[in-house]
């Protein structure tokens, strides 16, 4: 009889993984003892802030912002995109030249430009270029508020980087798939919001959502208006208490709650597209069975008898 040799089977050892993982934990240790035993964080004065009123208008203000911000500079991101991608040569040079200006100028320069553009201009007028002919006509003052320089600020700053992140969405769907929908028939518009635009999505999402939680911190930039967003009013306040760390962390913190929201919901948007492309897949797979099951099925002769 043979002899069966018994394998023993010796689970792989990572001791720098412990060692890493050992040292890890004695660093957030070391820094939750900082933070929470340390009392020059004054946590009674944080608690007490926190869900002040004026704190919560200020929260509101900078979800607003983001909010009306995002929106804006998807539509006009996704504009610019299309011109980039366009065989005009006129309207792809235009765009690039917008995407190049605000995506070299801080926010912060376009901010104060804009809030004195009364300065510059009086009014601003809508009619025909160096021709007599107007429509109407505006005083700057009236027009450029605090919140109206704020949101023009953001959207024009954050649809030059929406732009990229669309047309990069694009570029990374096969060129297949354009040669495949033009062999359809199909209208140029509903080739891209039908079949390339959801392809590109998966590419748009995770870049996409990074950049709307960079709005959101982005908004603490309009402090130099003297608007009372978020930033601006822990500002006013720990002026006048100075108290300033336990502000800030207030401030801090409203910021990872924004953060962590937006999170989670790129991560829903993810979970779902991922679970619609599943179902996509498993129902082609099924149709292609079906037809090949189909074509191997022959009919039977049928025998017609001549009188």
């Amino acid at each position: 009889m043979n002899n069966v040799e018994t394998i023993k089977v010796v689970p792989a050892r990572y001791p720098l993984r412990t060692v890493g993982a050992i040292v890890a934990l004695f660093v957030l240790a070391v820094v939750i003892q900082s933070v929470a035993f340390n009392p020059r964080w004054e946590w009674s004065v944080f608690a007490r802030w926190f869900f002040d009123p004026v704190i919560l208008e200020g929260v509101g203000q900078t979800l607003l912002l983001t909010l009306i911000g995002t929106a804006l500079s998807v539509a006009i991101g996704g504009l610019l995109a299309l011109a980039r991608l366009s065989s005009s040569w006129l309207l792809s040079s235009l765009a690039w030249g917008y995407i190049w200006l605000f995506r070299s100028l801080p926010l912060i320069v376009v901010l104060i430009i804009l809030y004195n553009f009364s300065y510059l201009y009086d009014t601003l007028s809508l009619g025909v270029p160096f021709t007599g002919i107007t429509w109407g006509s505006f005083e700057t003052i009236n027009v450029l508020g605090q919140f109206s320089t704020a949101v023009v600020g953001l959207t024009l700053v954050q649809s030059a980087y929406t732009a990229e992140i669309i047309r990069g969405g694009f570029l990374g769907v096969d060129h297949g798939q354009y040669e495949a929908a033009a062999a359809l028939g199909l209208p140029a518009s509903r080739r891209t919001l039908r079949i390339i635009l959801p392809q590109a999505l998966r590419t748009i999402l995770p870049s996409g959502f990074n950049e709307i939680i960079s709005l959101a911190k982005g908004t603490a930039m309009v402090y130099v208006l003297a608007m009372p967003e978020l930033f601006y009013t822990i500002q006013m306040i720990y002026n006048r208490t100075q108290e300033v760390i336990p502000l800030l962390m207030v401030g801090a913190v409203w910021y990872l709650v924004i953060t962590t929201v937006l999170s989670a919901i790129q991560h829903l948007v993810e979970r779902a597209l991922a679970r619609s492309e599943r179902r996509s897949a498993v129902n082609t797979t099924r149709a292609t069975r079906t037809r090949s099951v189909t074509t191997q099925t022959t009919q039977e002769p049928v025998h017609a008898s001549l009188s």
